[in-house]
């Protein structure tokens, strides 16, 4: 089994995906807007350039993610995608990435459990648990 987050956006999915592209690396490898898709008789003009399906491609992992229709729109809760990687520096780096223009829950820091762990929501509102090793 393998699970793959999908991220509900309010308007920015593109611009999500691409600095997350930056910021993780990996391959983009879907950029499909509503007006470039076969829905796009079906779709309000004024959202046909919003993103219908994104997928970035991280090593065995896929994030994929998509603009909703603001009526459906709900603000990520009740969860939080936790990334664990190897080196601190390494997860302060993307930890300070994604911290930009967001808003850090839990400073990135030695616990008892981790040489480095932070929790933040980035500028996205999309909530990210940092856990190095």
């Amino acid at each position: 089994m393998k699970i793959n987050p999908s991220l509900h956006f309010n308007g920015c999915c593109r611009a999500a995906f691409e600095k997350y592209q930056r910021v993780f690396g990996g391959t983009l490898q879907t950029m499909l807007s509503y007006g470039d898709s076969p829905m796009a008789a079906q779709v309000d003009r004024a959202f046909h350039h919003h993103i219908m399906h994104a997928t970035l491609l991280l090593g065995d992992s896929e994030l994929s993610g998509a603009d909703v229709q603001p009526a459906h729109y709900r603000k990520p809760q009740g969860f939080s995608i936790t990334l664990s990687l190897e080196g601190v520096e390494r997860a302060r780096g993307i930890f300070d990435a994604l911290a930009q223009g967001g808003e850090i829950g839990f400073p990135f820091q030695t616990t008892f459990w981790s040489p480095g762990y932070g929790m933040v929501v980035d500028e996205f509102g999309i909530p990210w648990e940092l856990n190095a090793s």
